[in-house]
């Protein structure tokens, strides 16, 4: 799929699919009118690139490098401060498991063909440089300390699900789900009242589903590890890790989707699922939500 958007018929809908955010994005659009679903699909291509852009951490022009450059006092927009916010509710309610400035560990984790396990003393190294409680944030001034960033990754994709059928609503008459890369919110049942129609990829066979969902309204989102894991001495390391330790628990799941009425919140639940190793399915059960978990 190209970076440009390409707009395509099937039955009653219209369906605008580009590529952001390293994944297929597409705009599932329930209207007879061709310009209307163009503009719309454009309009969700344009937000989407917006936010990779302004919160990706590979980029050297953007607030999130301004932030982890050299532990200086940021004022941030109100944009930013919201995201802020979100992290730091999601750090306290999940007891420090969900911590935006653990991606440091990617220096000593690579999940590319032929990685292995890093040593401990590489994880070691990198452990004080983690902790969302270091950072010092009062809206709208954040100061992260010299040697530690902070990683939208976690959320940005869910983010702009979210952000982008907020706005294409706003300007669109029509029902619509956005699909971004599995992670896909819906804006309300069609016309006719009928649920759409989105699969749940099988992690034993990718590719293919292993669940077919009716989504009327609301949110799916995944984490898993079926692309990114090391297999080393018998275990499975997947790149989901915890914050705390360095590590990651090669007990979790393959994979877990999970339903919750925004994207965003379906996406932390899923992450900390996966954090939980064993026990994802019990703290999924007392979260009270719909949820697919494949091990």
């Amino acid at each position: 799929m190209s970076n440009s958007l390409s707009l395509s018929r099937r039955g009653k809908l219209w369906i605008g699919q580009f590529r952001c955010m390293a994944s297929p994005c597409e705009v599932l659009l329930e209207t007879d009118d061709e310009a209307e679903a163009r503009a719309l699909g454009e309009m969700a291509q344009r937000e989407a690139l917006r936010i990779e852009h302004k919160f990706s951490r590979y980029r050297d022009d953007n607030i999130v490098h301004r932030i982890n450059s050299g532990g200086e006092t940021v004022e941030v927009d109100e944009e930013t401060a919201r995201l802020l916010d979100f992290a730091d509710n999601c750090y306290d309610l999940s007891d420090g498991w969900f911590d935006i400035t653990c991606g440091i560990l990617r220096r000593a984790w690579s999940f590319a063909d032929g990685a292995k396990i890093p040593t401990q003393r590489q994880i070691d190294l990198l452990l004080p440089h983690i902790g969302w409680q270091k950072v010092s944030w009062k809206n709208p001034l954040l100061t992260v300390p010299a040697g530690m960033e902070i990683d939208f990754g976690g959320i940005g994709k869910e983010y702009a699900v979210d952000a982008c059928l907020q706005l294409l609503s706003r300007h669109g008459d029509c029902s619509l789900m956005v699909n971004y890369g599995g992670d896909c919110h819906a804006s309300g049942p069609m016309a006719d009242g009928s649920a759409w129609m989105t699969g749940i990829e099988n992690p034993h066979r990718p590719g293919d589903a292993s669940a077919v969902i009716q989504l009327k309204r609301g949110a799916l989102a995944t984490s898993g590890d079926v692309f990114k894991f090391i297999r080393q001495n018998g275990k499975r390391y997947g790149h989901i890790l915890n914050p705390n330790s360095g590590w990651p628990d090669t007990n979790s799941p393959l994979s877990v989707t999970v339903a919750a009425p925004t994207c965003t919140e379906a996406g932390i639940l899923s992450t900390l699922a996966m954090l939980q190793g064993e026990d994802a399915e019990a703290f999924l059960d007392r979260q009270a939500v719909k949820y697919w978990c494949y091990r």
